[in-house]
């Protein structure tokens, strides 16, 4: 833990601000509070209630100021400024990160500089969605201005360090210089407070070593630039150079700055045709405008397009960059070509289909890779046949399953006409995993991801440290397919911010609980007493449903549990249900004995699943996501981790399940049977950490999760208008087998 600050001033305050970007910021506060922090305190400008609660957390080690939600990068910054008492400042935004040990060695610094010194210039790191914590090419530039002779430096002798990364964070500044300019560095343009740091302080001085995570989100998960943010870039760099007017060489490389970064923005940022004339006419003139006395333009092609830039040809501009593209086009194709020649039939297919219109009354459907009816898409389709009756819903089955299918069910199967027919002309596709790479995005129509499960495991980017979860995935075609979602269904605050950091798109989170587990607050007695029929269970007898999970790590499948052993221990008053993961495609290793005698019943092809959590009296699991759906029904549920460190270590988690079960936790078979053969499994003890588990993982789950998906969606309502979800403590779960009999 930090330690406890004196009275006197810290050597540095660390200011943390910003809401939790992508799930950042438990692990940045849990890295500064990890170590201790001499000479150090640490002030969490958090915005909104979750970074205030995550924040809170680290009190009273770390001050936190609670800022609205919505509040600005640099209202929280200067929120934090106000309440610190370092003589030094060092913003962190809440998305990025600081190396171990690096604010004890900047305050170690700061305090050897010499007084002129108003900012502190560090290295740092860079991470994306790929890459973790690479080199910044700013070390070499450092380390040369730090071997200069001088702890202190003025920008005019030392211009090139403006061609540092222009960020707050890798650089500190000194608390007076802050507050005696904080009202020209207090903007939410981040690169301009960076570089008018520079251009006001009187002198400077260098840190070689990182101190500082830059982490880049994709810009794909960001939200779309409108026009005045992109000819802001202009103005920046306009007043900027206002500032360096006197100072030649610091106005040189600002200027190559701003044409380098305008002429980027241009080729990268796909604007509008009219907002891309707009923002090349005014960098045209800014070029024209601010260009130094005998400046010349570097050889080769960026002298052509700078060059070009300058004189304001936008029409020559464009038709060098189509040129460069139909170069790189060739190439590809080439490379390409043989490759897709074995799916060009069904490519001509879909592209015909392509040209016909959307078919606004037109849904696909799809569940579990194509397997039937089932889950979330399931419960949608059900909910929308009874408030949007004129939209026709299609699913993809297999052929294997199509058997199966309720009778009358329309549906495709996949890579026949009709399946890409329906794939192509939908406006609606509906799915709890992700349709084939091929599928395209067609202008109005929505593409809606269910999911299919309350994360514990770590999924989507985050899989990446894990090789034996990540083997074989392709992760860029992953985003390019995550790029379609247009809604993500959620059943709580976790996933939500689980979502957005696995799958960082500009999707729009619909909080409204998985439609699956509605049955749990509508089913009545005759449904529960209907489903223990249809599996053979006699009233009074207790049902123990057990649904282990798959490991990426065993190459194959083993059962963990001697289910002879445990069903002897149980006696006969106890049925088994066991569901092994779909993953499978058999339970043979299942007791016949038993399986004979009643005592256990294989349930791995039964759907819906959701039929066998309303017939069961507990659940047995071990990290499956079913423990969330079952939680619902406020019925015991005990864990069986009898391999928890190797599946933490090999797949990832995102929680200590140990510490948070929704009840007892087994390490052992020995310890399970313990479990369930007392009242360990049903005490108060166990209520009491159910109670914890539903409040947190069941927090949207209140019976009307379907209806708010099929209103928000497919009925276009204001999300402000949908019925609201109701509290944890005002709902009424389905009656318990127990409960059902005796009604």
């Amino acid at each position: 833990m930090s330690e406890t600050m004196s009275e006197t001033a810290p050597d540095l305050s660390v200011v943390v601000h910003g809401p939790n970007v992508q799930d950042h910021l438990p692990a940045l506060l849990d890295s500064l509070d990890a170590h201790p922090l001499a000479g150090v305190e640490v002030i969490v400008a958090a915005v909104g209630d979750w970074a205030r609660e995550t924040a809170e957390r680290h009190a009273p080690a770390f001050t936190v100021l609670p800022l609205p939600e919505g509040a600005g990068d640099a209202a929280a910054r200067s929120a934090g400024a106000a309440r610190a008492r370092g003589r030094w400042l060092h913003f962190v935004h809440a998305g990025d990160g600081v190396p171990v040990g690096a604010p004890t060695a900047v305050a170690r610094h700061t305090g050897g500089l010499p007084g002129a010194v108003d900012v502190l210039l560090l290295d740092h790191l860079r991470s994306t969605w790929h890459t973790l914590a690479r080199p910044s090419p700013d070390g070499p530039r450092l380390a040369r201005a730090a071997r200069a002779g001088r702890a202190d430096l003025a920008l005019d002798d030392r211009a090139a360090l403006l061609r540092l990364a222009p960020l707050l964070g890798n650089r500190v500044v000194r608390a007076g210089f802050w507050r005696a300019h904080e009202r020209l560095l207090t903007t939410e343009d981040e690169p301009f407070a960076a570089y008018a740091a520079l251009l006001l302080a009187d002198r400077v001085a260098c840190l070689p070593h990182p101190a500082y995570e830059d982490r880049r989100l994709r810009p794909e998960s960001l939200p779309p630039v409108p026009p005045e943010q992109r000819y802001a870039l202009v103005d920046r760099y306009e007043t900027l150079l206002a500032l360096a007017a006197d100072r030649p060489a610091v106005h040189g490389v600002l200027y190559d700055l701003m044409v380098r970064d305008c002429l980027r923005a241009f080729a990268r940022a796909r604007m509008p045709d009219d907002v891309a004339r707009e923002f090349f006419r005014r960098a045209s003139a800014a070029t024209r405008r601010h260009r130094p006395d005998g400046h010349r333009h570097p050889a080769g092609l960026e002298g052509v397009r700078r060059s070009l830039l300058e004189e304001g040809a936008y029409a020559k501009y464009r038709a060098l960059q189509r040129a460069s593209h139909a170069r790189r086009g060739v190439r590809s194709a080439v490379r390409t070509g043989r490759r897709r020649s074995g799916t060009r039939l069904a490519a001509l297919r879909y592209r015909r289909a392509l040209t016909r219109p959307v078919d606004p009354h037109l849904a696909v459907f799809s569940a579990y890779w194509a397997r039937g009816v089932a889950c979330n898409p399931a419960a949608i389709a059900a909910r929308l046949a009874e408030l949007a009756p004129g939209v026709r819903p299609v699913w993809v089955v297999t052929a294997g399953n199509a058997a199966l299918l309720p009778p009358g069910t329309d549906h495709v199967v996949p890579g026949t006409r009709r399946y890409w027919e329906v794939l192509a002309r939908a406006k609606y596709l509906v799915n709890n995993v992700n349709f084939p790479d091929a599928v395209v995005k067609r202008p109005g129509t929505v593409h809606l991801q269910t999911h299919h499960g309350t994360p514990l495991k770590r999924m989507g980017l985050d899989q990446l440290p894990y090789p034996a979860a990540a083997h074989g995935l392709n992760f860029q075609a992953l985003l390019e397919r995550v790029d379609k979602w247009d809604f993500s269904v959620s059943a709580n605050s976790h996933t939500t911010r689980m979502w957005q950091r696995a799958y960082p798109s500009r999707h729009i989170s619909l909080d409204h609980g998985y439609p699956r587990n509605d049955v749990y607050y509508t089913a009545g007695a005759a449904e529960v007493r209907a489903v223990r029929e249809r599996l053979g269970i006699a009233p009074g007898r207790r049902a123990i449903l057990y649904a282990p999970t798959h490991r990426d790590y065993e190459a194959e499948w083993s059962p963990r549990l001697d289910l002879a052993a445990l069903a002897d221990r149980l006696g006969e008053e106890t049925v088994l249900l066991v569901r092994a993961h779909y993953f499978y495609e058999s339970a043979s290793a299942w007791p016949a004995a038993l399986r004979r005698t009643g005592r256990l019943v294989d349930v791995s092809s039964y759907e819906p699943v959701e039929d066998l959590c309303l017939a069961a009296d507990a659940l047995v699991t071990d990290y499956s996501s079913i423990m969330f759906d079952y939680a619902n029904l406020d019925r015991p549920i005990v864990i069986h981790a009898d391999d928890w460190e190797t599946y933490r270590t090999t797949r990832g988690v995102y929680f200590d399940l140990m510490a948070e079960a929704p009840g007892p936790v087994a390490r052992s078979q020995a310890e399970l049977t313990e479990i369930l053969t007392t009242d360990a499994w049903h005490d108060e003890r166990a209520a009491k950490a159910r109670t914890a588990f539903r409040r947190r993982f069941c927090e949207y789950d209140d019976g009307r999760a379907a209806e708010r998906v099929v209103r928000r969606v497919f009925l276009g309502e204001d999300e402000r208008l949908l019925p609201r979800v109701l509290p944890v403590d005002e709902r009424t779960p389905a009656p318990t087998p127990e409960e059902a009999t005796a009604s």
